[in-house]
């Protein structure tokens, strides 16, 4: 039996082929400027027809460049794969990095071993960038990723603290969704309108919390409930408001997931929506906020166009996207937000 042989087509093949010099091949499969159009096309098309693909490792030495971005999500792994808010965000970024020839590295963070692993890796020059999101209150991470000195985009507006508070960011209009969200509740003649918040660790959680209270005011604080995001943290957090005050006739929930706990536990109390009690969330996560029962009121952000903008401002800053690094006002991005009126409000 004849030894196995390694069949994978070679730099200097690809410039037989294509009928210049290996170095000319080299430059224009590293993204190079300076060769003439023909020639550049006549190398791709000899890379096209022998399948040639350039070794990471020696390409990585002549650019600089991983072609990987690290995706940082501050958030356990069950809480990433259960709520379908990561699932658009990183479909987003996905898209946008595939788009560009690069891979997406997913790093999860669930207690300081991970952190310290997270730290080590990106120190380690093994991506050209990182994108982090769901930060919490005194979050290490955006320390971390300081010290690891790699160009990072985060999701949401960070904290005020000093390692946060000149960093990089795209976020929705929570404060402005917010107040959307519990004016148009007010315009249906709803007076007591309770708000089940988000972890109020988080920033995208407090300005939605300030959004309401900016409509109703600090009057009623028996109609404020803490949650979590989750659908079971809603429907706890429901009870806990029906049995403090069981005249409430509105509730504006923190997100799509906690709106849904809230439809349960008023379903259960037997209590009609709208009629008795109107439910608002916040995200407009599809196809979950258009097939609940009834289908749901809420805010809609572009859960994964934020995603390809992180992506996209990370690439601009780390390729250059053909007009160098980017502008300083390009870097904290806030989207607009819809009110998406359904059969809840």
């Amino acid at each position: 039996m004849s030894e196995p042989t390694d069949a994978r087509p070679t730099l200097e093949a690809v410039a037989e082929r294509a009928g210049v010099s290996r170095a000319t091949v080299s430059r224009v499969v590293n993204g190079s400027t300076g060769v003439r159009r023909n020639l550049a096309e006549r190398v791709r098309r000899a890379v096209d027809e022998l399948g040639y693909v350039p070794n990471q490792a020696a390409r990585s030495l002549v650019t600089r460049r991983h072609d990987a971005v690290a995706v940082v999500v501050a958030e356990p792994e069950t809480r990433v794969f259960a709520d379908p808010f990561f699932g658009l965000q990183l479909r987003g970024i996905s898209k946008e990095l595939t788009a560009h020839d690069c891979q997406l590295v997913l790093l999860l963070t669930e207690d300081s071993d991970d952190y310290a692993r997270v730290g080590r890796y990106l120190a380690g020059g093994h991506v050209d960038g990182a994108l982090a999101f769901s930060l919490h209150l005194n979050d290490p991470l955006p320390g971390i990723v300081r010290a690891a000195g790699v160009p990072t985009v985060f999701g949401g507006r960070p904290d005020s603290s000093g390692t946060t508070r000149d960093v990089p960011f795209v976020d929705c209009d929570n404060l402005g969704g917010a107040r959307d969200a519990v004016r148009h509740l007010a315009g249906l003649g709803r007076r007591r309108i309770a708000h089940l918040t988000g972890p109020l660790d988080q920033t995208s959680a407090v300005d939605r919390l300030d959004g309401y209270r900016e409509v109703v005011g600090d009057g009623a604080p028996s109609l404020v409930e803490q949650c979590d995001f989750t659908t079971a943290g809603g429907e706890r957090a429901m009870a806990a408001l029906l049995d403090r005050d069981p005249g409430l006739d509105a509730v504006f929930a923190a997100n799509d997931l906690s709106a849904l706990g809230a439809l349960r536990t008023l379903r259960a109390r037997g209590l009609r929506v709208p009629e008795d009690v109107a439910v608002v969330g916040f995200d407009d996560m599809l196809p979950l906020a258009a097939n609940t029962d009834p289908p749901l009121t809420t805010v809609r952000q572009d859960i994964e166009e934020m995603g390809r903008m992180m992506a996209r401002m990370l690439l601009d800053t780390t390729r250059g996207g053909g007009r160098g690094p980017v502008a300083p006002a390009d870097t904290r991005v806030v989207t607009r937000t819809t009110l998406v009126r359904r059969a809840t409000a």
